[in-house]
């Protein structure tokens, strides 16, 4: 209800009209035992009846107040449910924003997205009609108790059996152990959901190299995992939901059973009208009761949705410090850094390195040496474990996030473009930059062929009506916003690993006019795009294994002569036709 703001009377009201609703919806019956009353009376003088019109009358009356009134309450619920959901997504999506970057890569962005589009929309589907159902079926069974116990104690009483044992069968499938179940089943559909959305991203790998959705294997494992549990949740529930369903559909064999035995003494006019009033109203136990219970299932999935929403909202953001420092160069010193992803085994150790104001380095070695971890904690995508990082002499936590943002320019492998114009993509760096601006940034990134070759321009919208880049072209746009940032350290992380031959020459280019007079940090796979680094850093198991420039790294018999050996290896490697 915090999310409610002065919308949450709205809430509470509409608890009350659906209350009412329910108490209004059972007044037909009485009019309609009055209907049945009167001409078990008169029989068989059937015309003698003369009240007859006016209880039909009164029973419509009823009926249409009562839903009259549930309309009312439902409108209630939704502009408050709609308020809540619309303040739950903002101030999710305002917090995300403050997380450290590495914390909402961890998380994945299909399991952001499930947690704060699909739970608030659980939590606005609760609110707007399972609380408001959940206060009417509430009031129905008290409305119901009265009435039973009203005209005949005995058949009453017959008619809460199936209650108490349709109560006793729902506990099964509503208890602890369900809710852990509906947690269960919360989780296998996240984890789809994220996988769906990495298998999606890796589409075009998938149809360069030919291969098959079984090439990903966790996206495979997580639909396999979700088929599986699915059907043992269902066969779980099979026979207490066919038990359950029997049980509150049987009142009627209760009451044809009571009936044969109070009337083992003869057939009165009021047994006869009690009993015909009883079979008209239990169906309305039935309906009452699996209301309950779905409303038990769609209490766990709301519990369940919003432990998730807290799971991000209690994330720890960046700590700010209350001291910001500004730093006085572009230099990056790391001292004795360790990080570790799952508290076990360290990604980086203890490693110290100094990045001179202007230098260019480059971070190389095997795959899981720590290359992305070290680039990322000095983006401060999240915060060393061990140890510090400083950008021009102060520790980068003592840096102002806006600060620390306008220092540090990133080009990835996989390069970000949102659905709009190429022009909004590249001021997204600089939102306050002129289009004149903006058009010069992208010819010093060689991206004058992609915009030529557009409808219209640097107006074209990505993504709409068949209009797509290639990896190589996307990654000459991400350089162009890189460059009308001239942020004065510039992170490179595999920024050529998607583009082509041709690509390739142009996203160097651009690189070259881009890191003029900045501090260039570059992680890379490509031996030779790393050849004029001033210092080139290996990396092998989270540890610095050598340092130093090309020549001098080839000159060592180290891990770094071998990889350029193999790649030299791989480039000159050609299939040969054996002649017969």
């Amino acid at each position: 209800m915090q999310y409610a703001g002065g919308h949450k009377y709205l809430t509470y009201a509409s608890w009350v009209l659906s209350a009412l609703s329910a108490l209004c919806a059972l007044v037909p019956f009485i009019y309609i035992w009055r209907i049945v009353k009167e001409v078990l009376d008169v029989a068989p003088n059937f015309e003698s009846a003369s009240n007859l019109t006016h209880y039909g009358i009164m029973a419509v009356v009823f009926a249409i107040l009562s839903v009259f009134i549930y309309i009312c309450g439902l409108l209630c619920s939704h502009l408050s449910a709609f308020r809540i959901a619309a303040n739950m997504r903002r101030d999710c999506m305002q917090y995300i924003v403050k997380l450290p970057l590495g914390t909402a890569e961890s998380i994945g962005s299909g399991k952001l997205r499930k947690i704060v589009t699909d739970s608030s929309a659980a939590t606005e589907t609760y609110l707007a009609h399972r609380l408001p159902d959940k206060a009417g079926a509430i009031a129905t069974p008290i409305g119901l108790l009265v009435m039973l116990f009203t005209f005949d104690w005995r058949l009453g009483l017959l008619s809460l059996v199936p209650v108490i044992l349709g109560f006793l069968i729902m506990t099964k499938m509503t208890g602890s152990r369900m809710e852990q179940k509906m947690k269960e089943y919360q989780n296998a559909l996240a984890d789809m959901s994220n996988e769906a959305v990495e298998y999606v991203r890796g589409v075009p790998v998938v149809k360069t190299f030919g291969q098959t959705v079984f090439s990903f294997k966790r996206f495979k494992g997580s639909i396999d995992n979700y088929e599986k549990w699915v059907i043992a949740y269902t066969k779980d529930l099979r026979f207490p939901m066919m038990f359950y369903i029997t049980t509150i559909n049987a009142v009627f064999a209760f009451l044809i059973a009571g009936g044969i035995i109070f009337t083992r003494g003869g057939v009165t006019n009021e047994l006869l009208l009690n009993l015909l009033f009883y079979v008209i109203i239990t169906p309305v136990i039935a309906t009452t009761l699996t209301k309950i219970m779905f409303m038990s299932e769609d209490g766990m999935i709301v519990n369940d949705a919003i432990q998730r929403v807290d799971s991000v909202l209690n994330a720890p953001p960046l700590s700010v410090s209350a001291r910001a420092k500004n730093p006085r160069d572009n230099s990056v010193v790391l001292e004795n850094v360790s990080y570790s992803y799952d508290g076990k085994k360290d990604a980086i150790h203890n490693i110290s390195l100094n990045i001179k104001s202007g230098q260019t380095v480059a971070f190389v070695g095997p795959s899981g040496g720590g290359k992305t971890t070290l680039a990322n904690l000095i983006s401060r995508f999240f915060d060393a474990q061990k140890g510090k990082v400083l950008i021009g002499g102060v520790d980068i936590r003592e840096i102002k996030k806006d600060n620390l943002m306008n220092m540090v320019s990133f080009v990835f492998q996989d390069s970000r473009l949102i659905k709009t114009s190429i022009l909004e993509n590249v001021k997204m760096a600089k939102p306050n930059a002129s289009r004149h601006e903006i058009i010069e940034a992208l010819k010093a990134a060689q991206c004058e062929d992609i915009i030529k070759k557009l409808p219209n321009g640097v107006d074209t919208v990505i993504g709409a009506k068949g209009v797509y880049l290639s990896g190589g072209e996307q990654q000459r746009i991400a350089i162009a916003r890189a460059m009308l940032k001239n942020a004065p350290i510039l992170v490179l992380d595999e920024a050529t690993a998607f583009a082509d031959p041709d690509n390739e020459v142009l996203v160097q280019k651009a690189f070259a006019a881009m890191s003029k007079n900045k501090t260039v940090i570059m992680v890379a796979h490509r031996l030779t795009t790393v050849q004029n680094a001033d210092c080139i850093y290996v990396l092998k198991d989270g540890e610095i294994e050598e340092s130093g420039n090309h020549i001098e790294l080839l000159q060592k018999d180290g891990l770094y002569s071998r990889m350029w050996n193999e790649y030299q290896t791989s480039v000159n490697w050609k299939v040969g036709v054996a002649n017969d």
